[in-house]
């Protein structure tokens, strides 16, 4: 059974795709996601995992938190803590929690824990649109970036460079959580 806000991702990215007048074919050779699961992800049958939120996003031209902006948009200028919408990919156990309110303003939120020993990784087209840096709360994680890999520990932050294929890694015994501050601008 999917929860309200895989619902909401699913005619999201329906949405965003007969926006941009493409067909099912068309996002499927774009993002490198089959038809098959792009049908069921529309019709929410299929929760989708941060992996593929990442390729689809990516070929719509927008970040997976765009995307997952746009799927829990309230208007509200306030996100009280349980109101905060959580997000965790089915297969990884990578947990997301969307921080700030959905504005059109330029800065971002996100709180991301990712369990001991797992691997989540977006194509450099995930992040075109933003300038981006991530902070560690707890932990060690392991970030890959195109072909130079930071090791941060907590306390440690990162302003992400051009866009790249990037893999987030958790190599330790204990969940990593760090936040993640997305700034609009990077053209």
């Amino acid at each position: 059974m999917l929860d309200e806000l895989s619902v909401s991702l699913a005619a999201t990215v329906q949405a965003a795709r007969v926006a941009q007048d493409l067909s099912v074919n068309a996002l499927a050779e774009r993002s490198g996601v089959s038809r098959a699961m792009i049908g069921k992800i529309e019709r929410g049958e299929a929760q989708p995992t941060a992996v593929l939120l990442g390729r689809l996003s990516g070929a719509l031209g927008m970040t997976l938190s765009e995307l997952v902006a746009r799927a829990e948009n309230t208007g509200e200028l306030l996100r009280r803590a349980d109101e905060q919408p959580v997000w965790t990919d089915p297969v990884t156990g990578y947990r997301r929690r969307a921080v700030s309110p959905v504005t059109d303003g330029p800065l971002e939120l996100v709180e991301v824990e990712l369990p001991a020993g797992a691997s989540v990784s977006y194509p450099a087209d995930a992040y075109i649109f933003k300038y981006q840096q991530l902070w560690i709360l707890d932990g060690h994680l392991r970030f890959h970036e195109g072909p130079v890999i930071h090791d941060l520990h907590t306390g440690d932050c990162l302003q992400l460079g051009p866009p790249s294929a990037t893999t987030f890694h958790n190599p330790g015994t204990t969940p990593c959580r760090y936040l993640v501050a997305l700034v609009k601008g990077r053209s």
